[in-house]
């Protein structure tokens, strides 16, 4: 346990720090540095601070989430770890409101090198798309496609 809590000076060099490795959403930042903080009112000063010189965005953040996100996942998936993560959901329905089908189609594509024929395989990658966060729609339309290939 530290003894002494973080200067303002300090705790806004562990922020940028964090920052530095990667993008991080304000919630995800206030968590960490709140152990280090002599009160919540410091974190939000040194958060209000970097959001101002634009160092921190949860706009940037959740665009690059996202967009590291979409090689494996579709909307809903993308969605649900945005809010999970603290982003508000006009930022989370910004990032994510693209359109998944041709993002399904090749992460299907990359899994199963062969078209589904029988009916067991079609409801095997229909589970597996789901899983990964693309809506009931774009599963069928890409299934019932793939079947006239």
């Amino acid at each position: 346990m530290q003894e002494k809590p973080d200067t303002p000076a300090e705790l806004k060099a562990r922020a940028l720090r964090y920052l530095v490795r990667r993008e991080h959403s304000r919630a995800e930042l206030a968590r960490k540095l709140a152990p280090h903080a002599q009160s919540a009112e410091a974190v939000e000063a040194v958060l209000d601070l970097l959001s101002t010189k634009r160092q921190q965005s949860d706009e940037r953040f959740a665009s690059e989430r996202a967009r590291v996100l979409s090689r494996k996942y579709g909307p809903a998936k993308i969605r649900q770890d945005l809010k999970a993560r603290g982003i508000a959901d006009e930022i989370v329905d910004r990032v994510s409101s693209e359109d998944g089908e041709e993002r399904a189609r090749a992460i299907l594509q990359r899994k199963y090198r062969t078209p589904a024929v029988t009916p067991e395989e079609r409801a095997k990658r229909a589970r597996f798309l789901q899983g990964r966060g693309f809506s009931y729609e774009i599963i069928r339309r890409l299934l019932s496609s793939r079947e006239a290939e």
